[in-house]
């Protein structure tokens, strides 16, 4: 998409980047989003959104990416240091500080790309730097070189350590020696690289040294004593040794750093662009930007969208264009928000085309768009010899010969600047042509011929800023579907114009002029009625469905409890009745003969009870468990068409792991937390009820049950009922202990298995399972 220079200009594109770079962390970032250009195509475009989604879910997932503040931009150096072959410490240090997070950026994204494939970019982008990192290792914190940055520079240094002790050590002895009297201070000073003392100015034809400075009052001169000059040459000769191999030190550097210089620019640029996902992300957070959907035909519709530039003060306005009129003409009174309503359509669609978030609501949507030109403003030249008029018909003719079917163009005050029957004329046969073109247009005008054209030939909407008759002042709202009054009598009115004047004008209006204007205002206040009560019932309509939600949550949490004391009590009988049970056949095998088949016969025609009230327990469990297992919201589903709150990502379910889910956005696999989803159409339809299944784990159910030394009677029903609360439980598969013994119980529990329609297979266990002493039984 193109943006005209004219147009870039009219719409302050520059301004808006200017105050979202404010959210940047660096100039990386801000000078990235000084310079930004739209996509050129709508796959450039996507790609650029799915990047930024990928940052979104990457960071809302809790991920991060390292940042350092004194990261600076270095492509100037980098300029620099190709002229004059040398970086100093400086400047290789901010290399330095760049790569190093380029490194650590890198990394974090090789691990990121998995999940969040486009951050892979990051990855390819930025090249390895170990070996210049290692090179650039030498700077210090400050820039300055270390000791060790060559073998050289730490011998200079060393013995330069030295000589600096012994000259200090000579000089303090002047301090307190036989010609400390001549001292003016007695003090070592340093003056110009070279060890010094203050001498009074009475003194220095008797003071056995050399003068080197004055002092700042003139009463006292600087001296060097003959002892020093040795030592003082000696330093001398070490500091110039030590700048020159500082010197060739950075040289090295510099070529090095110039020799991946291409690199270095590339994960500049990767940096840039994180510094810029960052910004945008806490425009998306802190002021509700949106990433707009993308369709593939040339429109645009923007819900609630605002002017960057106007801030908190901005009214939201519904603007759209392109998909039933391919030109919407806005009329209503000057200083009521018509030009601001093309202004913030064209800027919203230039950061859109940018790939970035646009102030505006969900459900904003944003299609082809090959360019952007712009009428907007006036703009008078006497050097030019142009007139208002001549600057609107300049820019026009330019737009005829650039503007295509997917091109945007603005024109405000159309038919201005000239007589009003000839400028709504041309005005129209202009609209005309670029419908004849599909171009999308947006135009404002005063003109009543412009404003029955716009109501009344297709592919044209007529649309009008409100206007308070009341107060006589702009509501700055767009009402899209009627034409506006210009309410000129009314605004001279309200500043004040004598109403002599006022009725004088409305008698020289023709009739007709008249009756079009006061149609317009009475169709105006009805749809401002209507809008105002669209909005009301939306409102309620809201109110209504909060507060069915809190009864819903009310209710649910009040059945939860209701549930859990009943699954509490059913523990509780179930309990009684296994200790019961447990009783008896402890009672029996004490019992002997006609007692004891007395005692069986008896137990068998109790166990029939209990198992019927273990059965209503079971039943009553079942049913309390269906409540609890029966999802709320179901719609989100493996297969799940799908899409991501405050992004223009859609993708489909491919799988759902707890609380987050794996969606395939075409060629992203992104893991999003499901509460960040929102279904757009009707998930899969499954082709039976056996293809699903929602359990639940009933509590207390464990993964085995030892049956070991029980007599076949009582050991097959626990172990067909022990299976069956398994299964439903989840369980794939689950272990029977039986023992080896005599193979009574195994083959009998092999018998039931293979009666029970759930279980799909069973084994005995292998070493270290229990062998031939246990049974492993497989659920379907």
């Amino acid at each position: 998409m193109i943006i005209s220079k004219e147009a870039r200009n009219s719409l302050e594109i520059d301004d808006v980047l200017r105050l979202m770079a404010k959210n940047a962390r660096s100039d990386l970032g801000k000078n990235a989003l000084a310079s930004i250009e739209p996509a050129v195509d709508m796959d450039s475009l996507i790609s650029r959104q799915n990047m930024l989604a990928a940052y979104l879910g990457f960071v809302e997932s809790g991920g991060d990416f390292p940042w350092k503040d004194a990261v600076v931009p270095v492509a100037d150096v980098l300029e620099e240091a190709r002229h004059t072959g040398l970086m100093l410490g400086e400047e290789l240090l901010k290399v330095k500080t760049l790569l190093a997070l380029a490194t650590e950026v890198r990394e974090r994204a090789a691990r990121a790309r998995e999940k969040f494939p486009p951050l892979g970019w990051f990855y390819t982008t930025i090249r390895e730097f170990s070996d210049e990192l290692k090179a650039l290792s030498v700077l210090n914190s400050d820039g300055t070189l270390a000791d060790g940055a060559s073998a050289l520079l730490r011998e200079l240094r060393e013995e330069l350590t030295a000589r600096r002790a012994d000259a200090r050590r000579i000089g303090n002895g002047f301090l307190s020696g036989p010609h400390s009297s001549m001292l003016q201070e007695r003090v070592l000073s340093l003056r110009g690289g070279r060890y010094a003392v203050l001498v009074k100015q009475s003194c220095v034809n008797r003071f056995p040294g050399i003068v080197t400075d004055k002092s700042a009052s003139g009463n006292s001169v600087y001296m060097e004593p003959h002892a020093l000059v040795a030592g003082n040459n000696r330093i001398a000769a070490l500091l110039e040794q030590q700048r020159q191999e500082e010197r060739r030190i950075y040289g090295e550097l510099t070529r090095s750093v110039l020799a991946r210089a291409s690199a270095i620019s590339e994960a500049e640029n990767a940096l840039a662009r994180l510094d810029v996902f960052f910004c945008m992300d806490v425009l998306m957070t802190r002021d509700k930007w949106r990433l707009p959907e993308l369709v593939q035909k040339s429109e645009f519709c923007f819900y609630g969208v605002r002017h960057p530039l106007i801030g908190e003060s901005a009214v939201p306005i519904d603007v759209y264009c392109g998909r039933d009129f391919r030109a919407l003409v806005v009329t209503g009174p000057n200083t009521g928000g018509k030009t601001v309503a093309l202004k913030t359509s064209a800027v919203a669609l230039f950061l859109a085309w940018c790939g970035l978030p646009v102030p505006a609501a969900d459900g904003s949507s944003v299609g082809w768009l090959s360019s952007i030109h712009a009428d907007i403003g006036d703009e008078q030249s006497i050097e030019q010899s142009l007139s208002t008029f001549s600057s609107h018909l300049k820019r026009i003719v330019a737009m005829l010969n650039e503007a295509d079917s997917r091109s945007l163009v603005l024109l405000d005050e159309l038919g201005a600047g000239t007589d009003p029957q000839e400028g709504a004329a041309l005005g129209i046969a202009v609209l005309q042509e670029f419908l004849r073109r599909g171009t999308m247009v947006l135009a404002t005008t005063h003109h009543n011929p412009i404003k029955r054209f716009a109501t009344t030939t297709p592919r044209v909407e007529a649309a009008c800023v409100d206007f308070d008759m009341k107060t006589l002042s702009p509501t700055y709202h767009l009402l899209v579907g009627i034409p506006g009054q210009s309410n000129a009598l009314a605004i001279a009115k309200r500043y004040g114009m004598p109403a002599r004047i006022l009725d004088e004008a409305e008698k020289t209006l023709n009739s007709d002029e008249l009756n079009v204007e006061r149609l317009i205002g009475q169709l105006q206040e009805k749809r401002v009625a209507v809008e105002k009560l669209s909005r009301e019932l939306a409102a309620e309509k809201q109110r209504l469905a909060e507060q069915r939600r809190k009864l819903d949550e009310k209710q649910s949490v009040s059945e939860q409890k209701r549930d859990e004391m009943l699954l509490k009590a059913e523990r509780q009988s179930r309990q009684v009745l296994d200790e019961a049970e447990a009783r008896a056949r402890s009672l029996l095998k004490s019992l002997e003969g006609a007692a004891k088949s007395a005692g069986h016969r008896e137990m068998a025609k109790q166990k029939e009870k209990i198992d019927r009230t273990r059965d209503k327990l079971t039943a009553q469990q079942t049913k309390i468990e269906a409540r609890k297992q029966a999802p709320v919201e179901p719609q989100l589903a493996v297969g799940s068409s799908v899409k991501m709150r405050d992004s223009a990502v859609k993708g489909e379910i491919v799988s759902i792991d707890g609380k987050n889910a794996e969606v395939q956005a075409g060629a992203m696999r992104l893991t999003v937390p499901l509460k960040n989803l929102v279904l757009t159409a009707p998930a899969k339809q499954l082709k039976s009820s056996e293809e699903i299944a929602i359990v639940r784990r009933p509590e207390n159910v464990p993964s085995s049950i030892m049956i070991r030394g029980m007599l076949a009677d009582e050991a097959l029903p626990l172990v067909e009922r022990y299976l069956d609360q398994s299964m439903r439980a989840g369980y794939s598969e689950v272990s029977v202990i039986h023992g080896h013994g005599e193979g009574i119980l195994r083959k009998l529990v092999h018998q039931l298995c293979k009666k029970l329609p759930y279980v799909a297979d069973f084994r005995l266990g292998e070493h270290g399972e229990g062998g031939w002493g246990v049974t492993i039984v497989k659920f379907r």
